[in-house]
């Protein structure tokens, strides 16, 4: 099959199978006498099988792991449970983070219940009121020094 057969076949965009190939997830397909290239089953287990590690949020790196052991069948997968431990970990703590930023949102929320004009909304005016602090410690926090001494030299030129 070709490319858009197989893309269909697993419900992927071409592109997206293209990524694959390049990042190594997908082996090279064999060509026609066209220059097309010849899926097979293999590549639609394999793309079918890359799709459920990505759904479940694996980085690319993981799921190289997971296909290095599953093309592997003799080997022992200790690897793998500290990998979906890891991972475990990470979705753990991407949710206490989501439930504070819901907090963060949900308080924001509650700085304007009516419509009114926007110069008046209480959200917009946090908003810009959060943002003005951030750009105020953000500015300083640079250290003077620390693109060289050539960026020292002409600040001291332009300062005399």
């Amino acid at each position: 099959m070709k490319i858009g057969e197989l893309a269909l076949a697993a419900q992927t965009q071409v592109e997206t199978i293209r990524y694959y190939e390049r990042e190594g997830l997908l082996p090279q397909a064999p060509r026609s006498e066209g220059n097309y290239r010849i899926y097979g089953p293999e590549h639609v287990e394999r793309l079918a099988f890359v799709r459920h590690c990505r759904s479940l949020d694996m980085t690319l790196d993981e799921v190289r792991v997971l296909l290095r052991f599953k093309d592997a069948p003799q080997a022992e997968c200790g690897e793998v449970n500290a990998l979906l431990d890891r991972h475990i970990g990470h979705v753990a703590t991407r949710i206490r983070e989501l439930r504070q930023l819901e907090k963060q949102l949900k308080a924001l929320r509650e700085q304007c219940v009516g419509v009114r004009e926007a110069q008046h909304c209480g959200i917009l005016n946090e908003l810009v009121q959060a943002s003005s602090a951030t750009a105020d410690r953000s500015a300083s926090v640079h250290v003077p020094g620390t693109h060289g001494t050539g960026s020292r030299r002409r600040r001291a030129s332009t300062l005399a």
